[in-house]
């Protein structure tokens, strides 16, 4: 039996590999998730402990605020007093105790008076402490004046900069004049650390500048005197510097960082097994169909079988081993891909984050394991039902024809209502927040059930829609033909055309919900927002663009200037939890800017000491008018707040509004945004140009009218979508790959009927076109399918989302057009193969064909 099957598999190896290539491609981006986060983990792993090689034992203090950049602000260490550097130093055990000042947020204006942007690696502002093992100048001198400094040679290049050159420099503070005095990098011939971009200053400038205060540091590096282990001198630093601060090992210290990365990381590794999923949930439709149509085929052989003595449970091993086999051989060739899938996205990664030094490509464990496991299950899964159907052919089938009935759809019909009601109903729990902490698995495993459930269905419908859609090519002889042959059985055109509806299910449904947000965002803004002038910048980091908040002084005395708003963001620990709070320039731009209307108190003007709150968040914390509420944001102090009047809530205000004064305190103390509101009659083109002018200053900003602001915000997710539907793109070729398959099986499957066709008359021009109606009107019909699911679940997710801010639903019409249309252009590809095939066939031959 077991020799039966191996000759059995080789007889139809090209069969299986053109299956076989859907799980390929899954496994591809299984192991290639694992083998791009291990290498860059190991990377990060170097960096951190170069980083921290000369470092015993840090001090640092506790945040005020724990939080994450992902937050869209950046964490803001507390500082260091000088006097607790006398301290450690004083601690038994210390060799060498040096004040650090390390804070992300120095920006440099390049030769091309545009700021050097970081795409994840920091941009830090420093002190120079002097040369070390592993920092060296390579050009010039240390910096000396207020006015000079050194940057590191990775920023001297991408900045097209050169000792002696007078730049800008963006900080706490805005743009200030350095002169470039010297240029360093590190040990082992780099540029810099991990791709970051470092500005060191005198040690009093980068005080004033990155910390805000004199005689303040961002930690301390101590060294241990000789004989001192790092453990033991950091509990004793801890010890004299108490439970205000932080002290770690440099060992520990580079643990945490890499960690931290990690954890980042683990979004790219979420992605990819996300795509994986998608990937195999496709290939399974099309294993399924394969391993279905060739024990059709093999009715009669599986029969003889039984017929001399072969068990049911020998025939189901039969096509486990083939599948076993085909899964083996897609693993090994995916784990192939995917290690290579995985270094260059590593290659991209390094070149995007600025010239990361990358470790070695290795293939952890992980990735071999989830290879193989991924390939053998799901291969060994879709191959189930098809060989439970084969172990029940009766060996009197050995002596009929090897018509195969098609069977009655009774059972699967109610299998896929049941588990379409199923992911419905999770659907349903997740989108109306009833699914407690598991949202998202919840919404996910609803959108999974549904797609089976659709899938199941689809025999159902198969027969007559197909035969709606064939209707366009009856004209013809060939088109009659190949509209009989789509619709002849459902179960095998369904299971094809699922395959591709996966793909334009999902694409159709993201972007329904993406073009629903970007026209709810942009009608909120036009009905609601009143400045027709916005100062701002696009977000590339943690730390979102700032500008000098005297432009707003300069923007209000220009004629024609009603209102002249700046809003300053943090996030602020507000009565105990953590909130995002505002701070406006002028108060009145919250009536007058964004219509918010007052429910209680006054909210025209604020004293130092008052504060604002929506009335949601009024309701959901028991304020009033009068309560006393305590504010703790990024780096000002503890102060308590009187709320002096509550606005009403609406998608463009914040849920608190601070004085100005706060804004000292916040992460970022400048402006992240400005708003212009003009005097009737006067005209944007007369307004814009002078603003542009007073933001020479502020490179990394500009103005832009209410349209072009609105368009610039949704165009973000833009580029989302695009990068959602270039990934989604491999589910549609590998449905490309099982109509391939599906038609080059049905030729095999009807060679005899070709022949006859072809001997009474049938030229290869026409047998062409039959073959390819088939596959159009099969390739259509999946798409169609899949416009329609994807528009209902876009449009179940917009309506759980209208409580967010997504108040229209857009259904794109063009682009699900346009989805149709390059289904057929699909079609019309995948028969090109298989009807040449069938061109080709031997009509003496086929007619003799058993």
């Amino acid at each position: 039996m077991f020799r039966a099957t191996l000759k059995s598999l080789l007889a139809r190896k090209v069969r299986l590999i053109l299956s076989g290539l859907a799980v390929v491609l899954g496994v591809m981006f299984v192991s290639g998730a694992f083998v791009l986060t291990d290498t860059l983990g190991r990377s990060f792993d170097a960096i951190f402990a170069d980083a921290y090689e000369g470092v015993d034992v840090n001090v640092a203090a506790k945040p005020k605020i724990d939080g994450s950049e992902a937050e869209g602000m950046p964490v803001v260490a507390a500082p260091v007093p000088a006097a607790t550097l006398d301290k450690v130093r004083a601690v038994p055990g210390v060799a060498e105790a040096t004040g650090v000042v390390g804070v992300d947020g120095a920006r440099l204006i390049g030769g091309n008076g545009k700021v050097v942007a970081s795409f994840g690696p920091p941009q830090l502002g420093e002190n120079w402490t002097g040369e070390s093992d592993l920092v060296r100048l390579r050009e010039g001198r240390a910096p000396q004046a207020d006015d000079e400094i050194v940057i590191n040679k990775a920023l001297a290049t991408a900045g097209k900069v050169k000792v002696g050159d007078r730049v800008g420099v963006l900080t706490l503070q805005p743009k200030q004049e350095f002169t470039i005095v010297g240029v360093f990098g590190y040990s082992g011939g780099r540029d810099s650390i991990g791709g970051a971009n470092e500005i060191m200053f005198t040690t009093p400038v980068a005080q004033k500048l990155m910390l805000g205060a004199p005689d303040t540091f961002s930690n301390l590096s101590v060294t241990a005197a000789d004989g001192v282990s790092d453990e033991a001198l950091r509990d004793a630093v801890a010890a004299a510097v108490g439970a205000d601060f932080e002290v770690k090992t440099g060992t520990q210290l580079s643990e945490d960082a890499a960690a931290g990365m990690k954890e980042a990381l683990s979004f790219f590794n979420r992605i990819l097994l996300g795509f994986a999923a998608v990937a195999l949930l496709v290939g399974t439709f099309l294993i399924l169909n394969t391993f279905s149509i060739i024990v059709a085929q093999r009715t009669r052989e599986l029969a003889l079988m039984r017929a001399v003595g072969a068990s049911g449970r020998q025939i189901i091993g039969s096509v486990v081993l083939e599948a076993v086999a085909v899964g083996l051989v897609a693993s090994v060739l995916g784990l192939g891909a995917g290690i290579g899938i995985g270094a260059l996205l590593a290659y991209l990664f390094s070149t995007f984050a600025g010239g990361l030094t990358l470790a070695g490509i290795g293939v952890p464990l992980s990735a071999v394991v989830g290879a193989f496991s991924v390939g053998l299950v799901i291969t060994v899964v879709a191959a189930l039902l098809p060989a439970l159907r084969a172990s029940r052919i009766p060996p009197i089938a050995a002596m009929q024809d090897v018509a195969t009935p098609d069977r009655p759809l009774t059972k699967v019909t109610v299998a896929g209502a049941i588990v379409t009601a199923v992911g419905g109903a999770l659907l349903a729990l997740g989108l109306t927040g009833n699914a407690g902490g598991n949202t998202l698995a919840t919404i996910l495993g609803g959108v999974l059930f549904a797609f089976i459930g659709v899938a199941l269905l689809t025999p159902l419908i198969s027969r007559p829609v197909v035969s709606l859609l064939g209707a366009l090519f009856a004209w013809s002889v060939p088109g009659k033909l190949g509209r009989l042959n789509s619709g002849r059985n459902p179960r095998r055109t369904a299971i094809t055309a699922a395959a591709l509806m996966v793909g334009i299910a999902l694409v159709t449904g993201v972007t329904v919900i993406l073009d629903s947000a970007k026209s709810s965002i942009g009608g909120l803004a036009q009905d609601s927002l009143k400045a027709e002038l916005v100062i701002a910048g696009a977000q590339s980091g943690p730390r979102p663009p700032s500008f000098d908040p005297a432009v707003l002084e300069k923007a209000a005395a220009i004629p024609g200037v009603r209102l002249a708003d700046g809003e300053y963001g943090d996030l602020a620990i507000v009565g105990g939890e953590r909130t995002w709070v505002a701070a406006s320039s002028d108060v009145a731009a919250l009536r007058l800017i964004f219509g918010a209307e007052p429910t209680a108190g006054d909210i025209d003007r604020l004293a130092p000491d008052g504060m604002l709150v929506s009335s949601d968040t009024a309701t959901a914390r028991g304020l009033s008018v009068g309560s006393k509420v305590p504010v703790q944001t990024s780096r000002g102090e503890a102060r308590t707040y009187t709320v002096t009047g509550i606005y009403a809530s609406s998608q463009l205000t914040n849920p608190v509004v601070l004085p100005a004064e706060a804004a000292s305190g916040f992460a970022i103390p400048q402006p992240i945004q400005g708003f212009i509101q003009l005097a009737p009659g006067t005209r944007v083109a007369d307004v814009q140009p002078q603003i542009e002018a007073l933001l020479a200053d502020s490179p990394e900003v500009s103005v832009a009218d209410r349209e072009a602001f609105i368009e610039q915000q949704t165009g973000q997710l833009d580029g989302l979508l695009m990068m959602i539907q270039i990934l989604l793109a491999l589910a549609i070729v590998i449905a490309v790959l099982g109509i391939i398959n599906t038609l080059a099986l049905s030729v095999l499957e009807r060679t005899r009927e070709l022949g006859l066709l072809r001997a009474i008359g049938l030229r290869r021009a026409q047998t062409m076109r039959m073959i390819t109606v088939e596959a159009v009107v099969i390739s259509v019909f999946g798409a169609l399918l899949g416009v329609v699911v994807g528009a209902g679940l876009g449009a179940a997710v917009v309506e759980a989302l209208r409580d967010e801010g997504i108040t229209d639903l857009v259904l794109p019409w063009t682009q699900m057009g346009i989805f149709l249309g390059l289904a057929a252009i699909v079609g019309v590809v995948a028969a090109a193969l298989p009807a040449v095939r069938a061109a080709r066939i031997n009509v003496l031959g086929a007619i003799a064909h058993d």
